[in-house]
Formats: C-alpha cells, structure tokens, sequence
C-alpha cells in the first residue's frame, strides 16, 4: 500500500502534503493544536477538507480541486483507526467485538469468529474471547482493539496516542505487541511519546501550526531536530539562526559556537541548528574562562527530577528554555532554584552545527 496526502482545511490553518511507501510506518509529533487530529480525521473520512487529494493505491479517498468533489465514504476506504479509548461495544463480548469488522465487510458469521479468534490469539487476550468489555482492565481492552482494528484487514491504520490511556507499566507491553503486529502493516501512529516513535516508526513527521515542519527516518529527525519542540521531545536543546564564523547568530543576538557536521556542514550565511545535551551544560554562579565555551546567562525556571538526576531549566533571555542535567548534590551546593540568575556553560566540542 502506497499513500499519496495533500489537503487544506481554512478554519483549523490546515495545509499538509505527505507520502508512504508499501508497509512504512510513520510517527506523526507535534504540539497540541498542531493539526495531527485533523490528519487522521482526513484520512479516516470523519472530516472533509476543504480542497486536496488523497489515494491507497488505486483507491481514491477523496478529491475536492477546483470543479471535483468526490469523497469516499469512511466505510469503503480501507482505514482502520484505533482512538486512544478502546470503545468497544458494551453489549457484545470480546470475540464479537473482534469479529463485528468481519461481518460487516461481508464474512459469514463462521468466518468472523475465525478471523477474530486468530487476532485474539495474536495479542494474547484468546482466553478473554467469552467476556464483556466492562470486565477488561484498560491494557486487556487496548489490545482487544487492536485485534478489532486489525481483523478488518485494513490498508490503512491509524493509531491515535495508542498509549495515553494506558498505567505506565502496561505501555511497554503493548508496545511490543505493535511492535511485531504492524511489520509491514501501512500505519500512521499519532504520539507524544518518543519511544512509540522510535520502536514502532520507521519515519517521523513533525507538524506545527498545520504544516509540515520537518520530516525524515526517525533517528536522523531525533539526532539533528529542526523544530523546538522535537528538540525537547528528543531531550536536546536547539538554537536556531544563521551561521557565521564557526557559530549560530540568531535574530536577538545570541551566539552559539560549536563543530560543524559532517557531511552536511552550513555554509557562512545560511540557515542553521546548533544542538547540545543537557548533559553537556555545566551550571556555574560565574562564567568560565579557558578551552572554548559558550557561556550564557540563564534565569531558572524549572527544577524537575530525572531519574538519578536533576533536570534544570534555564530562561536565556533570548526566547530558549535550555535544560542542563546535574547531580542533586550541585543543586544542593550550587544552592540552585527558580528565579537564580547562573551561567550554563558549554563547551563548543559538545555543540553541534547543521544547516536547516
């Protein structure tokens, strides 16, 4: 299966176009407001844009360019979306929730009952085929949805925050199950969470404010982000600007030396990223002299524990939270809290730089 996207929608500031190959899963990110709703409605035929294209293959979803308005109904496209509630029927038991696809494609009721008890039996809920839905707990039904999804035979699924609704201890499970289920199943999987993205995903898109921002395999999106927003997500903090000289200018002035990648290093003038670990940022109550740094000046606004250390988040002045992980033990010494004026301090070995 091979998808072909572009739609417009006015009154949601909606203009996105995007691709998949045969059996690819994409990770689409972005902020809340971003449009990543609005794509999968547009796919599953819940909303109309207001002009665009979509194709699976031979099948055309919809088509509304000038003098054209033919549109698919949600039923006969072949798509299959899986919200992050399970909603499935209360009145029928799993095996017939499983099985209510099936049927209504056209399978006797023979038919559907095998097909569902294979996709029971694939993500390991079969013994819970004779119950209702209100005796599952949250993960058992999350997965009788899934196989509900997948019973249909979709070209198409959609996942929407598969995860969200999930405890965090029933999450990693889940997402082995997708894991091995979605090899060479066409998905579009909407997420907040970086590891759904970089488990299940072969490619990540990134939306912000209705367009595509940046997109590409999931590892190089996370290694080298273009956006802020996918630099957080990623755990990086990102500068963007010009460059000139060996360092990223931008627009209020802030400077940012660091080594260029390569291949692929900017040349002077053009757009450009400058990206650093938290776990490169050295916090000091003084700036620092000696092998090149980048010394900023930073009001603290956030302190927030992060496993065996302290994520601090640091206001630049210039429109950056920069983060910088430390040691409880500098918190304490460094006698660190919101509203602290102190210097980050990173070295320019531990900055990269690569054009936008």
């Amino acid at each position: 299966m091979s998808l072909t996207f572009e739609a417009r929608l006015a009154q949601r500031q909606f203009d996105v176009e995007l691709s998949m190959g045969p059996g690819e899963r994409v990770a689409v990110l972005g902020p809340n407001g971003a449009g990543k709703s609005t794509l999968l409605g547009l796919l599953a035929g819940t909303l109309r844009a207001d002009a665009g294209s979509a194709a699976l293959d031979d099948r055309l979803l919809f088509d509304l360019g000038a003098g054209r308005r033919r549109w698919l109904a949600p039923h006969a496209r072949g798509v299959a979306l899986l919200a992050q509630d399970a909603l499935l029927f209360p009145h029928l038991t799993v095996l017939d929730n499983v099985a209510f696809g099936p049927r209504v494609a056209g399978a006797t009721k023979q038919q559907a009952a095998a097909t569902a008890e294979r996709w029971l039996r694939e993500v390991g809920v079969s013994d819970l085929a004779a119950r209702r839905p209100g005796q599952l707990s949250g993960g058992q039904a999350q997965r009788v949805a899934i196989a509900r999804a997948l019973a249909t035979g979709p070209r198409l699924l959609l996942l929407d925050e598969p995860m969200a609704a999930l405890d965090v201890s029933v999450a990693p499970l889940l997402r082995r199950v997708l894991r091995r289920l979605l090899v060479d199943q066409a998905t579009i999987i909407v997420t907040h969470d970086l590891l759904d993205a970089v488990l299940l995903a072969d490619r990540v898109v990134v939306l912000e404010q209705g367009r595509v921002a940046e997109a590409g395999p999931t590892d190089e999106v996370l290694r080298h982000p273009r956006t802020r927003f996918t630099a957080r997500l990623a755990g990086l903090n990102l500068v963007r600007g010009s460059f000139a000289d060996g360092a990223v200018h931008d627009a209020s002035g802030l400077v940012v030396q660091g080594t260029r990648a390569d291949p692929g290093a900017p040349s002077e003038g053009e757009p450009a990223a400058a990206v650093f670990a938290p776990s490169g940022v050295s916090i000091f109550t003084d700036p620092q002299q000696g092998s090149p740094r980048n010394n900023l000046s930073v009001t603290i606004a956030e302190i927030e524990p992060l496993g065996d250390l302290v994520r601090v988040r640091g206001d630049d002045h210039h429109g950056h939270l920069l983060a910088a992980d430390v040691t409880p033990l500098s918190v304490a010494e460094l006698d660190l809290y919101p509203g602290r004026e102190v210097t980050y301090s990173i070295k320019a070995a531990g900055v990269t730089i690569y054009p936008l």
